[in-house]
């Protein structure tokens, strides 16, 4: 007799973390914009995060070996999405990353690539269960995300392109590939990375000023390193306990570039100090926790991939994000999860735990 998905199986308590890293975000954003040009921002991530959260639970019905069967198609309309925006895409700063629609709403394909991708690894990776990686199945899974990265990087996006790496690093390593191969795939990687570097041919100049100046931030304080430089004092000047909420000095004298997406973490740290920073980790150290416990007691193979891909893009992230701001990563743009302030962010990772939520609800289902 088949058992049906009930609420009662959803992970209320992985909601409940959420949640109150949801809220400290909605804080965090108010007091980091409360004298400034883009105060009032926290009302509109407030919206953003009930629209997620309507889209989580909508989302955790939709059985995911439905998405499964058809992320074929899925895969090329957000391919020819990528396409249209280098072809028609609304041009912002010299990037094209968005198509505009009627009523004035912007879609960028990109974020939701991230969705597909998950997807898409999984169930080929599905397919290939129970033999070795060859090199022709490793290479058809490159091409698989680097044709959407490759798109994303013309728009410039590289911050974005990036998080699909992750991706295909964790569908390969849980597809089982062995160790040989994967040496031989680092070790081709760095070697075309330096390539890349040196031919100037796909990373901007100012892109690859922003790559390197988290190394040494003091060769060009007012120009490519003054964003590490304002985090770095935001963070120490935090201390233990932090100057208290909309105090900061770095963030409310507007020193701090953007303290309300990508360095939000920076203008935490200077208002609730090393405390309120370990507290935000401890937040994401549980989240992610029951993340993977909820990929192991899936019921099948591609619920695992769904749930450990959407565990690589948030581990990905968080680590990216907080050592940009703390000088150990470049500066990428990638937001903060469930923090920075951003519709598409925000929809992404709700959308994503939805199915997370829905592999989990069907654990049981026979």
């Amino acid at each position: 007799m088949r058992r049906l998905i009930t609420f009662r199986d959803f992970d209320w308590t992985l909601l409940g973390f959420v949640m109150v890293l949801s809220i400290i975000s909605i804080l965090e954003i108010y007091s980091a914009t409360l004298h400034t040009k883009f105060v009032g921002f926290h009302k509109m991530q407030m919206l953003w995060l009930l629209s997620g959260l309507a889209a989580m639970f909508i989302f955790s019905v939709i059985d995911y070996h439905i998405l499964v069967d058809f992320i074929h198609w899925i895969y090329g309309f957000c391919v020819v999405s990528l396409v249209a925006v280098l072809a028609v895409g609304t041009k912002v700063l010299g990037a094209r990353r968005w198509i505009k629609l009627p009523g004035g709403i912007h879609f960028q394909p990109s974020e939701w690539v991230k969705l597909v991708l998950i997807v898409a690894v999984a169930r080929y990776f599905v397919g290939l269960s129970g033999r070795e990686l060859s090199w022709k199945d490793i290479f058809k899974a490159m091409a698989m995300v680097g044709v959407p990265m490759l798109l994303v990087l013309k728009q410039p996006d590289l911050g974005t392109a990036l998080t699909y790496s992750p991706i295909l690093i964790v569908g390969l390593f849980l597809g089982g590939i062995d160790w040989k191969k994967a040496g031989i795939i680092l070790l081709v990687g760095l070697l075309a990375v330096g390539v890349v570097w040196k031919s100037g041919k796909v990373l901007k100049p100012y892109q690859k000023a922003r790559l390197t100046s988290f190394m040494n931030p003091d060769n060009d304080p007012q120009g490519t390193g003054y964003q590490i430089r304002q985090s770095l004092i935001a963070v120490g000047d935090g201390g233990v306990f932090g100057r208290g909420a909309t105090k900061g000095t770095q963030t409310q004298g507007d020193f701090l570039p953007i303290p309300y997406t990508d360095f939000i973490f920076a203008a935490f740290c200077e208002e609730h100090g090393f405390i309120g920073a370990m507290v935000v980790l401890l937040l994401y150290f549980l989240i992610l926790m029951r993340l993977i416990q909820n990929a192991q007691t899936a019921a099948d193979l591609p619920g695992t991939l769904i749930v450990m891909g959407v565990v690589a893009v948030l581990i990905f992230q968080i680590a990216v994000n907080i050592g940009m701001v703390i000088g150990l990563m470049p500066v990428t743009g990638i937001p903060l999860p469930l923090m920075s302030y951003g519709g598409s962010s925000v929809l992404f990772t709700f959308l994503a735990l939805g199915m997370v939520m829905n592999v989990r609800m069907n654990r049981f289902v026979n």
